[in-house]
Parts: structure tokens; sequence; C-alpha cells
């Protein structure tokens, strides 16, 4: 994802778009590993609703780019999408030092 927003902050959306597509799988096995960590009994439910919202948006992001790859242009959506990506993470690691924090 920070990859992908680099590549957009350079003007090079074409890298950018393909970034996102190979963050598709990643995200998606994060997720179903965070899912599955709350099945086994982790309390964690949090942490895998997170990376199913970054999922989505993922997926959101390289669906709405992929229409406009040939053009060059990075469409509102797909550029909203991977701000959110990013905002989510940063929840996510406020998430996990606050527990780090009150476990100690």
């Amino acid at each position: 994802m920070i990859a992908a927003a680099a590549a957009d902050g350079a003007g090079s959306h074409t890298v950018a778009f393909y970034a996102l597509l190979l963050a598709v799988p990643a995200a998606a096995v994060a997720a179903l590993e965070a899912f599955g960590r709350v099945l086994d009994g982790a309390n964690e439910q949090l942490h895998a609703l997170l990376w199913a919202v970054v999922l989505a948006l993922v997926v959101v992001g390289c669906a709405v780019r992929a229409a406009a790859v040939a053009d060059g242009a990075v469409p509102g959506l797909a550029r909203s999408a991977l701000l959110a990506c990013l905002g989510v993470f940063c929840v996510q690691a406020a998430a996990s030092a606050a527990r780090e924090l009150r476990d100690r």
C-alpha cells in the first residue's frame, strides 16, 4: 500500500495499480489468518474486521483503477480507497500499541 501511495505521488499510476493488484492476495491471506485466529478463540475481532475492511478497500481501489490505467489518471474513488487503507493501518497500529501497553 505504501508503495502504491508513493508511486501515485510520483505520478506513476500504472506502477501504483500493479502494486495494489499485488496487495490483493496479501490482504486476503492476512484477513483469513486473522479470522482464523478469531475462530481459534483469540480476542482479536477488531484486528480481523480491520483486515476485512482493508481487503475490501484494496479490491475496490483496483477495480476502479483498472478502467483508468490506460488513461494514466487516478479516479477519486481509487485515491480515497488507498488513503482509507493507510488510515486503517494507522488504526491497527494504535490498537496494537494500546493492547501492548495494557498488557504490561
